[in-house]
């Protein structure tokens, strides 16, 4: 049975997509705020992902940019009452498949629904989710990397980090955005433990650590990198 994690404030909503799903046959999950979304999403395995945008605490945005750090495959479906080209580019940059806006009719939904699992289930393999920079090589489907240390293994908060600094190449990342896109939103490290990742990273990856070219501070803000 296919599995839907449907995230949706408004109850009326929410029930009414639940009911429908399940009587197309789908096992649905529900969620309606952004902290049990990430729980779920970490903990369990889903074939589609429906997400409001406008939730509390945590936006629809947030969630798909963290679900993205270590999911690249689940198919994930924005639910927007925005109907404006700004925010749709902003999903669909975050890591969205597709978009919907409020009101609709549930046979669209389902329609896009259908379409996403299929276009999933019948895509080749996927090639290894591969980046380079410089004379360095990290594989983010299985942490391993190499630079200057040779061959080696990054634990899954590295590769995480690392992959929301590459995603966002050439923009400052502040500490606080690290935090809960890393950590999450319920566990708080000290923002040292940013830096001592920063410095691993420098002596992973840069030819002279300490003067990187990679890995930047910008003071009082948080980090970029720049490939």
């Amino acid at each position: 049975m296919l599995r839907v994690l449907l995230v949706e404030d408004e109850e009326n909503i929410r029930e009414t997509v639940k009911l429908n799903l399940e009587i197309e046959g789908y096992e649905v999950v529900t969620a309606d705020d952004g902290r049990k979304a990430l729980k779920y999403s970490q903990e369990q395995h889903f074939d589609v992902m429906i997400v409001d945008v406008m939730l509390p605490e945590i936006d629809g945005f947030q969630i798909v940019e963290q679900v993205r750090l270590t999911d690249r495959e689940t198919p994930i479906i924005f639910l927007t009452a925005k109907d404006q080209a700004a925010d749709r580019i902003q999903g669909l940059k975050k890591g969205a498949d597709d978009y919907l806006t409020k009101p609709f009719v549930f046979e669209e939904l389902h329609l896009r629904v259908r379409r996403l699992i299929e276009r999933t289930s019948k895509s080749p393999d996927v090639k290894p989710d591969l980046f380079t920079f410089g004379n360095n090589k990290v594989n983010f489907a299985t942490y391993e990397a190499e630079g200057n240390q040779g061959t080696f293994t990054l634990t899954k908060k590295e590769a995480m980090l690392l992959k929301l600094l590459t995603d966002r190449e050439g923009e400052v990342v502040s500490r606080q955005q690290i935090l809960q896109s890393v950590w999450g939103y319920d566990v708080y490290p000290s923002t040292r433990t940013i830096d001592n990742f920063i410095l691993s990273f420098r002596k992973y990856f840069e030819e002279e650590p300490k003067t990187p070219v990679h890995f930047l501070s910008v003071r009082g803000v948080g980090y970029k990198f720049v490939e």
